[in-house]
């Protein structure tokens, strides 16, 4: 990279907001600063939040002013639940500030991301320092082919809602290893975190994801994942839970928690090793259905798969590597990149757009 740019990469959560500042690449100074449920429960809603989380976001900048950040080239924010759009990094504009703050498409902790990043480019440029405002990859990236968005019931289209910014980070990253261009590559990315999302990249499009946000595709550590529809109907009139508690069932308490009441992973791996074997069952069908969705996408690519591609906080378990490995490396080699990299891939992106690698597109 020919520019060791200043970036402060955004990403709010719905208890934290993570901040962190770049030189170039290099990550120079970081915070995840946790926001109890008191102090959030004043605001009515999400959008209300912003000048609280931007006050303590300047107190970080101000306390970060040691490390030379006397001022910012970029701030780049999480995108948030806007229209569905194509994968890229988006320039922050009105028309994106109002349908965040109006919630527009839905309201989420992530909505934040661009109204912060805007604040802060906004200040520094005041003081004559010009600095642009970013998103990249939202979670509302939709590249589907016409024929992923077939439910089998007219009144529901399947929806693109999906860990896209570590997912295209990590396709960007697998093509730089073998020597080609994301564009030029067919690739099954494996996104494994609290949600599981599993994408078909064609040509640099997703092309077919399962929606990771509303559960459908494997169940997850707290998600139940895809439920058969009859049995799901039936429960659902049975009149046994509300609305609320079955959307609950569905994302938050459902999938490896509803089975054995955890959600960390390494905990249900102690208790394995301990020799329980419900939770061995439960935790090898939880695999089991990944490997699925996994080969499934060998069909939507052809056969034509150059690499997959497994990430997320639990690509760190070795024994789910391996087990995966097991079962799906006769489709393609399989390659490993742990985490969420959410930091990460905010500020890689935020790098290729300054040195004109990638192209700015304008949110309309």
């Amino acid at each position: 990279m020919s520019e060791a740019y200043h970036i402060l990469a955004i990403n709010p959560g719905s208890t934290t907001t993570k901040l962190a500042l770049y030189l170039g690449e290099e990550e120079i100074h970081t915070i995840n600063i946790t926001h109890s449920p008191d102090e959030l429960n004043q605001f009515p809603t999400v959008a209300d939040q912003e000048e609280y989380r931007y006050r303590l976001m300047t107190e970080f900048l101000d306390n970060s002013k040691g490390v030379g950040f006397d001022h910012l080239d970029v701030v780049i924010g999480r995108g948030g639940l806007l229209k569905p759009l194509d994968g890229g990094i988006y320039k922050i504009n009105y028309t994106m500030l109002e349908d965040l703050r109006s919630a527009r498409f839905g309201e989420h902790a992530c909505n934040l991301g661009a109204l912060m990043a805007k604040g802060i480019a906004d200040a520094q440029a005041e003081n004559g320092f010009p600095c642009e405002a970013l998103i990249a990859d939202p979670v509302v990236v939709d590249e589907l082919c016409p024929e992923a968005r077939y439910s089998g019931m007219p009144e529901i289209e399947r929806k693109s809602i999906f860990h896209a910014l570590n997912q295209k980070s990590v396709a960007r990253t697998i093509a730089k290893e073998l020597g080609k261009s994301y564009e030029d590559l067919n690739l099954i990315v494996s996104h494994m975190g609290g949600g599981i999302s599993v994408g078909a990249h064609r040509k640099g499009r997703v092309i077919d994801v399962n929606n990771a946000l509303d559960g459908d595709g494997p169940f997850s550590p707290e998600r139940a994942g895809t439920i058969p529809a009859g049995q799901l109907v039936s429960l659902v009139f049975s009149d046994q839970f509300t609305y609320e508690e079955l959307k609950r069932m569905l994302t938050g308490s459902g999938g490896m928690y509803g089975y054995c009441g955890l959600k960390d992973m390494r905990e249900v791996e102690e208790r394995i090793s301990s020799g329980n074997g419900q939770i061995k069952e439960a935790y090898g069908a939880m695999i089991y259905q990944i490997a699925q969705e996994i080969a499934k996408h060998g069909a939507t690519l052809e056969g034509q798969v150059d690499a997959i591609v497994l990430t997320g906080g639990l690509a760190y378990s070795e024994s789910l590597i391996e087990a995966l490995k097991r079962k799906v490396s006769f489709l393609a080699p399989v390659y490993v990149i742990p985490g969420e990299r959410e930091m990460y891939s905010l500020a890689k992106n935020a790098l290729e757009a300054l040195n004109g690698i990638r192209a700015i597109k304008e949110y309309d």
